[in-house]
């Protein structure tokens, strides 16, 4: 990482900052080993303290990653053995002007994802009674007690998202409240 500093510190379209400035950064750039929950949770502090868009070097990453790393706010994800300089300042300067850089794997994964929401909305009603991941993961939180501005926080969405997320359970599957939801899914062994 200090090579990719020093390379792009030389960069006139480029100015560092450190980490004590991430609030005056355009964009943070972020090499780890992989996407582990501690990476993942300093990524969804970043996101919500700074947010600012985050380039990612790693080491690997599973298919199943990458979807919570854009929930993160990383546009690009580099695999460090190909993150030259070149690659690195590319991506820096397409986060910056609002693009994201992904390998095509990564890009197929997320199309993926998003197909699978699609199918769901239109799923018939027999399967509307199924919670998505974001459905099982807001009730988790709220099973171990965190509050909506808790949970937003964790997951890196806005206090609206969570209502929105929360009520969308509630009157597509008739649930009255917080602990009929949180009991509910865990007759269903979904938390």
């Amino acid at each position: 990482m200090a090579g990719l500093a020093s390379y792009l510190g030389t960069r006139p379209e480029i100015t560092l900052v450190g980490a004590h400035q991430r609030t005056e950064a355009d964009v943070a750039v972020v090499a780890v080993g992989r996407l582990t929950e501690e990476v993942t949770a300093g990524l969804r502090q970043m996101a919500t303290q700074a947010r600012i868009p985050v380039v990612l070097v790693l080491d690997e990453i599973a298919e199943a990653d990458v979807l919570t790393a854009v929930e993160c706010r990383v546009v690009a994800i580099l695999p460090r053995g190909g993150a030259t300089g070149d690659r690195v300042l590319h991506s820096v300067l397409a986060a910056a002007s609002g693009g994201g850089v992904m390998p095509p794997g990564l890009v197929a994964e997320l199309l993926d994802h998003v197909r699978r929401l699609q199918r769901q909305l239109v799923a018939p009603a027999s399967e509307r009674g199924k919670l998505t991941s974001r459905e099982v993961e807001v009730l988790r939180l709220m099973a171990d007690g965190l509050d909506t501005a808790e949970i937003a926080t964790t997951l890196c969405y806005s206090e609206r998202t969570i209502k929105n997320v929360f009520y969308g359970i509630t009157s597509r599957l008739n649930l009255r409240n917080r602990p009929h939801a949180v009991a509910y899914a865990l007759r269903k062994g979904v938390i």
